[in-house]
């Protein structure tokens, strides 16, 4: 790449790359160990932190196990001094997106690193190389490979733990980011919302008269129908979020493999189907937020070959009283006429009669008003702010 004045300038006020800092590819199965275990390192003693179950991470970096592989790229990398890793990051050839959204960006994911700006410069440089290399124009993330999986960076709300498939990092990385040239791409909202608030007496009511006028039927989502609910649930997915920034349909393998782990984790009352006349227009998407029982096991279920991590994760699952709302939709020809608020009234009233206390809303893009609205008409308090930076290569 030529040299411009322009760059030469923008690297100058990039912080220093440090000697000592070697950044290199994950090849072995030491480095993938290393890879993984290394946010214990960032978050000791930090009492939000939910480390990701160790099993799951192996089979997430794994191109024989994740339908990820099948048509994208991913390059590991691991920052080490003296030795001793300092950080990691993820650089993604995602070209289902490109050809999608029509763009030429590559991203970056699975950033974890010191408090060190060079360190992170390092980092960065490293995927920017591979990203360059594949003739991506830009940058963005952090993204665990797409909008599909984990998105954004916290930037606001680190007092509480993350909720279930939502990120979580301390408080210095936006600074690290910020200070090696990312700038704000989009940003996320989370909501906080309590199942004791009442809906307002208006909203119940306008959603009760839309359920009787456009003969709005709501169902709880059929587990012993799973491929044929999927299959439905897809094929709405894929359609009620075709707009929306950032979106990338899943594939076939995709979404089958996010089925079979989300099933483990449903409440089948809180999976809720909408239909006009038999055909299924809208759904919701609602788990108990399995962190609290993820934590339990800090990431690991066996230990030394007996399931000790597992006996408490089960423990602690009898215990969750709280929930994440994830997806909510409706497709094309039903949106706009309170479909939306149906779904949220029913998803409310089964979490109160099933003794849950409340939970999260997450996340939606800061200039949907209308949803953000609706959410806050209902009660929702923002509670969170994610950032998805982006950045020239």
């Amino acid at each position: 790449m030529a040299v411009t004045a322009e760059t030469q300038t923008s690297e100058s006020k990039l912080p220093p790359l440090p000697a000592n800092v070697q950044v290199t590819p994950v090849r072995t199965s030491a480095d993938h160990t290393a890879f993984i275990r290394f946010p214990y390192t960032i978050y000791k003693g930090d009492p939000n932190f939910v480390p990701h179950l160790e099993m799951e991470r192996r089979d997430f970096m794994n191109p024989k196990k994740h339908p990820f592989f099948e048509f994208g790229e991913v390059e590991f990398f691991l920052a080490r001094r003296e030795g001793e890793v300092v950080g990691r990051i993820a650089a993604v050839n995602n070209p289902r997106y490109n050809e999608y959204q029509g763009t030429n960006v590559g991203f970056f994911g699975l950033f974890e690193c010191v408090n060190d700006a060079g360190v992170a410069r390092a980092l960065f440089e490293a995927a920017a190389a591979w990203l360059r290399a594949k003739g991506f124009a830009s940058v963005i993330g952090p993204m665990s490979y797409s909008t599909n999986g984990e998105v954004g960076m916290l930037i606001d709300g680190f007092n509480t733990p993350p909720a279930i498939m939502t990120t979580y990092n301390p408080t210095w990385y936006p600074a690290l980011v910020e200070a090696n040239g990312f700038t704000k791409a989009k940003d996320l909202f989370a909501w906080e919302l309590s199942s004791s608030t009442p809906p307002p007496e208006k909203v119940a009511r306008i959603a009760e008269k839309i359920r009787q006028r456009e003969g709005v039927t709501v169902r709880p989502v059929n587990l012993k129908e799973f491929d044929a609910e999927v299959a439905r649930v897809k094929t709405m997915y894929n359609q009620a979020w075709e707009k929306n920034w950032g979106f990338v349909p899943m594939t076939e393998a995709e979404f089958d493999h996010l089925a079979r782990d989300l099933k483990q984790m449903v409440r089948p009352e809180l999976v809720l189907v909408a239909e006009v006349k038999g055909q299924p227009v809208g759904f919701s998407l609602t788990l108990p937020d399995a962190n609290e029982a993820i934590k339990a096991a800090n990431g690991r279920l066996t230990t030394f070959g007996l399931p000790i991590g597992l006996a408490k994760l089960l423990l602690a699952s009898r215990r969750i009283r709280r929930l994440r709302l994830i997806l909510l939709g409706t497709v094309e020809g039903y949106r706009r006429r309170g479909l939306d608020a149906i779904l949220y009234l029913d998803t409310l009233n089964k979490a109160r009669e099933l003794g849950y206390e409340g939970g999260e809303i997450s996340w939606t893009l800061e200039d949907n008003h209308l949803v953000n609205r609706a959410i806050e008409s209902m009660g929702g308090k923002r509670s969170k702010l994610y950032r998805v930076y982006e950045k020239p290569l």
